[in-house]
Order: structure tokens, then C-alpha cells, then sequence
């Protein structure tokens, strides 16, 4: 009679290990507050595929404009969201208040 091949608890940690390790990351939301006419946090480093959210707490519209590239409106008491598709730094401002400013790194996940 022949039994069944024993696997040991390191053999399942290592499967398990390289399941978790070989799994792509996972998006994320990064939340930027507008108040008082300033990004928080101003400067935000993000990956490929995750979404910035912007949260206007002011009582007036403001935007995320890129020169020569993307711009999101937000509406007063609002939220407007990107999700980021390129890596690449850029800065970008309220179009509105233009000494509202902030960063975006984004890198390759």
C-alpha cells in the first residue's frame, strides 16, 4: 500500500510566500484635502494604476490643472478623482487660485 507524499510546513510557507510575492499590488486611493486654499499634502508620490482623490472642503470650486496636460474640477464641499496612467513627475495648480500648487511623482508599480 502506497500512502500520500508529506509536505512540510516550510513547503507551504514557501508556496504561500511565492502566491503572496508573484500577487500584483494593489491600487490605491490617495486622498488630497483642499482647504483653506492649500493642496494636503502637497507633494504626493503614487504608482501607476492608483487614484488621486482630491476633497474640497472650501466653499468654492477649485482645480488640479497640469500645464499643457490633464485638469480636474472640483466642485465646492466635493470630491473629483484621477486615476494615474503614466509614470512621470509633474506639478500642477488651482487655475483659479494659481498660488494653490502641488507635486505628483508617479512611478511604475
Amino acid at each position: 500500500m502506497r500512502t500520500a507524499p508529506t509536505v512540510s510546513k516550510r513547503h507551504v510557507w514557501l508556496a504561500m510566500a511565492l502566491t503572496i510575492a508573484a500577487a500584483p499590488a494593489k491600487a490605491e486611493t490617495i486622498e488630497v484635502m483642499i482647504e483653506k486654499l492649500v493642496f494636503s499634502p502637497a507633494t504626493v508620490e503614487a504608482k501607476v494604476g492608483d487614484t488621486i482623490e482630491w476633497v474640497n472642503k472650501d466653499v468654492f470650486a477649485h482645480t488640479a490643472t497640469v500645464k499643457g496636460g490633464w485638469e480636474v474640477t472640483i466642485p465646492p464641499k466635493k470630491a473629483a478623482s484621477l486615476t494615474l496612467k503614466t509614470a512621470g513627475s509633474v506639478d500642477y495648480f488651482c487655475r483659479f487660485h494659481p498660488n494653490m500648487k502641488g507635486r505628483l511623482t508617479v512611478t511604475s508599480p
